[in-house]
C-alpha cells in the first residue's frame, strides 16, 4: 500500500518520464548500498544525541527502517515508546539512515519540547525547554512520519572551504556534521585536503613539489585556485598543512558515511600548474584570462588551463579519481566539477561545448564508472549572455541522462528552472545562495523559501530531485537556515508569519509578544529583499567608498556595480549615481522599531544567548544604516563647503564606528581575535604562524594584491562586521579619508583621490602584515551597550 502510495506522489510531483525516474532510483539504490550498515548509523545518531542532550541519552531509542517501511522513500517516523523498562527510553525515533533519525530527534526537541538547535556562533542551542528525563511530552497515536518530498538535501558552496572553514579543527568539524545530521542533509560537499591528492596525482605527471608552490593558493585562497580564478596567491602550501588537511579530511569523510550521508568529492577542472606545459609541449594548454587582478599580474593569474578535449585531460581525471578513491575508498558517486563557472569556453558553438562537457564526464567516468557530475549552475545565471538555450542544453545533454545533476544556486533570487524548461529535463537541486564573502548583514527573503521549492518541486515536468544550501559563508541569518533545512522535509508551503511565532518562542526559550511583534516587523523588512539584487554587504563602514566627491570632479559619479566584471566576472546591477549607495530595500526606521521591541523584552530575556545574538545583531543593523546616511551627509557638507557641518558628521561617522566595536566586544561571535586565532593555532612554526595570520587579516580586508595607488579589485569582499576589526581597521581607513576631506576643504582644493588611495592602502598592507592581538573574549553587557545606543542615536 505505501508502495503505490509513494509511486502515485512521485509521478504527481515529479511528472517526468519514467526512464528518467528510473535513473535517478538507480543513483539512490548505489548510493544506498555505500552506506555504513544500520548498527553503525544507529550508534551514530546517538552519539550525536549524547554530545546535544547527554542528560537524555537514555530518554530516546533510534532504529534504521528500510525504505520499504517509510513508502520506499526516505522518511523518519516519531512514536512514544512501549516503556517496559523503568528510567527507559520514552521516545523511538525511526528512519532511513542515521540523518533521517537525527533529523527526527530535532523535528520532536522543536515541535514538542519548545528547543531550537543554531551554530554556535549564531547564539547555539536552546534547550532550558525540554523537560527532564521521564517527563518529555508524548505524542498521539501512532506518532508522526514525515517523508522527503525529494531525495537530497545538498550543503555548501566551493568557496565555503575558503570563508568558513579554513582554519576549522576536528572538534569545530564534528560540530558541523552534527548541525548537518540535525538539519537533514544528507548531500554534503567534502572538499576539505584535495590538494594532497593532487601533489600525489602531479608527482604522477613528474611535477616536482617545488613546481607546485606557486600553483596552490595559501590556506584562505584555496577555494579560488582550485577554480583556477588565480594561483600562488597566500601560498606556498607547507607539507604540514597538506598532511594534517588529509587526515581531518579522512574524519570528516567517516563521520558523513557513519551519519548515512553521501559526500560530494572533487573532480579534475583543467586548471594545471604552469610545468606540465613543458613536460607535455603538444598538449592543448592555453591561459585563462585575468580575473581581478590589479595589472595582470601573471604571478598570480592567468592560470593554465589543460583543453577538455585533450587526451591527456581524460588521463589526468581519472588518475584524480582513483587517487581519491584510494585514499577514502568507494564512498560516493557524486563528483563536483565546475570547468565553465566564470570561465566561458571559447566558441558557443554548441557542438564544441557538447564535446567537451563529455570530456569532462569521460575523465569522471574513467575513475569511477558509476561518476554523477554534480554542476553549479551559477554559470547560466552570471554569464547569461554566453549560456543562451542551445549553449545550455548542448552542455546539459552532453552526458548520459542521470549522469549530471544541476545546483539552481540561486534559485532564492533568480531561478533558472522557471527559464530553462526545468534544465532540459536535466535533473537540479533547488539552492538557496543568500550570503556572499561570508558578510554580515540581517538580510533574507523568507517567503521565497517557503514556497520557491514547493513550486518547482510541484511545476509541470519538473526534474527537481533536492533542495540546498549554497551560502558562500555560513554562521549569521540563523532564521534563513532554520526555514530552509525544513523545507527538505515539507511538502506544502509554509505559512511564514505563523512559523515565525513558534521560531522566537523555541529560539528564546519563551513566547513574548514584544518579540513577536518584532520579528513580524522584520518579516516584512530587512526578510523580505524582493528587488533582486544579490546581497553583498556594502554599508559604508565595512565598504568604505573610493570616490571623489569633489564637485565635477570625473570621478564623482559613481557606476556601483555589486560584483566587478571583466572577462571572468558578472555583473549584478549597475546605477550611476552623484553619491555612493549601499543595498537598502526597506524602512530604516521599522526596523528601528524592531529593536525598540526586543530592547523591550530584554528584562525577561538577559540570560539567553541566542537573545544576546539576536540583539546585539538588530543593533548592528540599525547603526550600520545610520552610518551610511551619516556618510552622504559628511561628503554632502564638503560639496557645500561647510566645514562645521562636515566636521560634526565626520566625527558622528567615526564614533558610530566606535560604538558598534564596543557592542560586537559584548558577544563572542563578533570577534576578529577568533578568526585569527584559529588561523594561527594551525601553525606548526613561525614561519606558518606570520603566513596563516597574514592570509585571514588579507581575506577579510584587501582580498587580493594591489599597487601603491590601486587598491584590490576585490577588498572589502568578504567584509566583517567583528568587534578589532572596525577599531583597529576600518576607523584608521575613514579617519584617514575624512582628515584628508577637511584639509581640501581648508584650502579651497579638490579632494586628492590618487593621495587618498596612497595612504589608505599603506594602512591595509601594513595592517595585512601585522601581528598585533586581539581579544578572544567578549566583553561588556550587550543588553545595557544595546540600550545605551538605542538611546545615543534614536531617540
Amino acid at each position: 500500500m505505501f508502495k503505490s502510495l509513494y509511486l502515485i506522489l512521485i509521478l504527481t510531483l515529479l511528472p517526468v518520464s519514467l526512464s528518467k525516474t528510473e535513473a535517478i532510483e538507480a543513483l539512490i539504490r548505489r548510493l544506498d548500498s555505500k552506506r555504513s550498515s544500520p548498527s553503525v548509523q544507529e550508534a551514530a545518531a546517538k552519539d550525536v544525541l549524547k554530545r546535544l542532550l547527554p542528560t537524555h541519552l537514555s530518554s530516546f531509542d533510534f532504529k534504521i527502517l528500510s525504505k520499504d517501511s517509510c513508502g520506499g522513500d526516505s522518511c523518519f517516523v516519531i512514536q512514544n515508546h512501549n516503556q517496559s523498562i523503568q528510567n527507559g527510553p520514552e521516545i523511538l525515533i525511526s528512519g532511513t539512515t542515521a540523518v533521517e533519525i537525527a533529523s527526527g530527534l530535532h523535528w520532536y526537541l522543536k515541535y514538542w519540547c519548545g528547543a531550537h538547535v543554531s551554530w554556535d556562533k549564531t547564539g547555539g542551542i536552546q534547550i532550558a525547554s525540554i523537560p527532564k528525563p521521564g517527563s518529555l511530552p508524548h505524542l498521539k497515536d501512532e506518532g508522526v512520519k514525515i517523508q522527503r518530498p525529494v531525495p537530497w538535501n545538498y550543503y555548501q558552496n566551493v568557496v565555503t572551504s575558503s570563508y568558513s572553514y579554513v582554519w576549522w579543527d576536528w572538534e569545530r568539524w564534528e560540530k558541523e556534521i552534527d548541525w548537518m545530521a540535525l538539519q537533514g542533509v544528507n548531500l554534503p560537499l567534502a572538499f576539505t585536503g584535495q590538494e594532497s591528492i593532487w601533489q600525489k596525482v602531479f608527482g604522477d605527471f613528474n611535477i616536482s613539489s617545488d613546481n607546485l608552490n606557486g600553483f596552490f593558493g595559501g590556506p584562505a585562497f584555496l577555494a579560488w585556485a582550485r577554480m583556477g580564478n588565480m594561483h600562488g596567491w597566500g601560498g606556498p602550501l607547507s607539507q604540514n598543512w597538506l598532511d594534517q588537511q588529509l587526515l581531518l579530511q579522512k574524519r570528516i569523510i567517516s563521520r558523513m558515511l557513519e551519519l548515512g550521508m553521501t559526500p560530494v568529492l572533487p573532480s579534475f577542472s583543467g586548471n594545471v600548474p604552469a610545468a606540465l606545459k613543458k613536460i607535455f609541449p603538444s598538449a592543448n594548454i592555453t591561459r585563462l584570462g585575468d580575473w581581478n587582478t590589479v595589472d595582470g599580474n601573471l604571478r598570480w593569474c592567468c592560470t593554465f588551463l589543460l583543453d577538455p578535449s585533450d587526451p591527456l585531460f581524460v588521463r589526468i581525471g581519472e588518475a584524480f579519481i582513483r587517487q581519491q578513491i584510494k585514499e577514502y575508498g568507494d564512498v560516493t558517486d557524486i563528483y563536483n566539477c565546475d570547468t565553465f563557472n566564470e570561465n566561458s569556453p571559447p566558441t558557443s558553438d554548441p557542438t564544441y561545448i557538447s564535446s567537451l562537457g563529455a570530456s569532462v564526464y569521460r575523465a569522471m567516468s574513467r575513475g569511477d564508472k558509476d561518476a554523477v557530475w554534480l554542476m553549479q549552475g551559477w554559470l547560466f545565471y552570471s554569464d547569461s549572455a554566453f549560456w543562451n538555450p542551445p549553449q545550455i542544453k548542448a552542455l546539459l545533454h552532453s552526458v548520459p541522462f542521470g549522469k549530471m545533476i544541476v545546483l539552481d544556486l540561486f534559485a532564492d533570487v533568480k531561478p533558472i528552472w522557471e527559464t530553462s524548461s526545468q534544465f532540459y529535463g536535466t535533473p537540479y537541486v533547488w539552492c538557496l545562495l543568500h550570503n556572499f564573502g561570508g558578510n554580515i548583514e540581517m538580510y533574507g527573503i523568507l517567503d521565497a523559501i517557503s514556497s520557491g521549492p514547493v513550486d518547482a518541486r510541484v511545476s509541470k515536468n519538473s526534474t527537481m530531485v533536492g533542495v540546498g544550501m549554497c551560502m558562500e559563508g555560513i554562521e549569521q541569518n540563523p532564521v534563513i537556515y532554520e526555514l530552509m533545512s525544513e523545507m527538505a522535509f515539507r511538502g506544502e508551503k509554509v505559512l511564514v508569519l505563523e512559523w515565525l511565532k513558534t521560531y522566537s518562542s523555541r529560539r528564546y526559550g519563551k513566547a513574548l509578544h514584544q518579540v513577536e511583534a518584532a520579528w513580524e516587523i522584520l518579516y516584512h523588512t530587512v526578510y523580505n529583499c524582493t528587488d533582486g539584487v544579490a546581497d553583498h554587504n556594502l554599508d559604508f563602514i565595512v565598504k568604505f567608498p573610493d570616490w571623489d566627491p569633489s564637485p565635477k570632479s570625473e570621478n564623482s559619479i559613481l557606476k556601483h556595480p555589486h560584483m566587478l566584471h571583466g572577462n571572468r566576472r558578472f555583473l549584478f546591477q549597475e546605477k550611476s549615481s552623484n553619491l555612493p549607495q549601499a543595498h537598502l530595500w526597506y524602512s530604516a526606521q521599522d526596523v528601528i522599531n524592531a529593536l525598540q521591541l526586543f530592547l523591550d523584552a530584554g528584562k525577561d530575556l538577559a540570560g539567553s544567548l541566542t537573545y544576546r545574538y539576536d540583539l546585539v545583531d538588530l543593533t548592528r543593523q540599525a547603526l550600520s544604516k545610520l552610518a551610511n546616511q551619516v556618510y552622504i551627509d559628511a561628503v554632502t557638507s564638503f560639496q557645500q563647503k561647510d566645514i562645521n557641518t562636515l566636521y560634526l558628521h565626520s566625527e558622528t561617522f567615526l564614533q558610530l564606528i566606535k560604538d558598534i566595536d564596543v557592542l560586537l566586544a559584548s558577544d563572542d561571535n563578533f570577534l576578529l581575535g577568533t578568526w585569527l586565532e584559529s588561523a594561527k593555532k594551525l601553525a606548526l612554526n613561525p614561519i606558518e604562524t606570520k603566513q596563516y595570520e597574514w592570509n585571514a587579516r588579507t581575506q577579510v580586508t584587501m582580498w587580493f594584491d594591489n599597487t601603491n595607488t590601486t587598491q584590490s579589485k576585490l577588498h572589502d569582499y568578504a567584509n566583517k562586521f567583528w568587534s578589532g576589526l572596525l577599531e583597529g581597521y576600518y576607523l584608521q581607513r575613514a579617519s584617514a579619508y575624512f582628515a584628508l576631506l577637511s584639509e581640501s576643504l581648508k584650502h579651497n582644493e579638490n579632494f586628492k583621490l590618487e593621495e587618498w588611495r596612497k595612504e589608505w592602502i599603506s594602512i591595509s598592507n601594513k595592517w595585512q602584515a601585522g601581528n598585533e592581538l586581539y581579544s578572544v573574549q567578549a566583553k561588556g553587557d550587550a543588553l545595557a551597550i544595546s540600550q545605551a545606543l538605542y538611546k545615543k542615536y534614536f531617540t
